[in-house]
């Protein structure tokens, strides 16, 4: 067996370095090697982005919509570490899936003037019922909910302003 036996394989032309989960040393992880069959994303070698990022403070990332009620979006909260809800699933034959524009896993971010990112499941329903107006208006970010509300997910500065519609939010 020669030194270099097996730098091709590791370095494959997909760019991604995966390791044998017994093998995975801290090292591994600060680099973003994952292990094979780990739960973790897999990170391009020598990055610490996840392949799947999608950059929160990036108005593209977010879409708005004006429904009526009922709307027939199914929501779940997301998990107790990040807080706020998104769209589980959206019921056929209904104003969104007529619509067409929000898909399951769409974090929602607003109703209305009223952001409710971060929100218990109650508050940010209750966001919704309050609206009294014939079509409510949602904004959703399209991402996980680890990209709006982990460390890289934008403030709550640059949320206030964007859900105002670049109006600046005195505090």
């Amino acid at each position: 067996m020669g030194l270099f036996d097996g730098v091709k394989e590791a370095f494959g032309a997909d760019g991604m370095g995966e390791l044998d989960g017994d093998r995975e040393t801290p090292i591994d992880r600060w680099m973003g090697w994952n292990a094979k069959g780990g739960e973790e994303q897999k990170v391009a070698v020598g990055s610490k982005t996840p392949t799947d990022f999608v950059d929160s403070m990036d108005t593209k990332n977010y879409i708005t919509v004006s429904l009526p009620k009922p709307m027939g979006i199914v929501f779940e909260e997301n998990d107790s570490s990040y807080g706020g809800i998104f769209a589980l699933e959206i019921s056929d034959g209904s104003s969104a899936a007529k619509d067409g524009t929000i898909k399951p896993g769409d974090q929602l971010v607003a109703v209305g003037e009223k952001k409710v990112s971060g929100l218990q499941f109650e508050d940010a329903l209750g966001a919704i019922i309050e609206s009294e107006s014939d079509k409510t208006k949602l904004v959703f970010f399209r991402g996980k909910a680890e990209f709006l509300y982990g460390v890289a997910g934008a403030s709550q500065e640059w949320l206030d302003e964007f859900v105002s519609g670049g109006k600046k939010v005195e505090a």
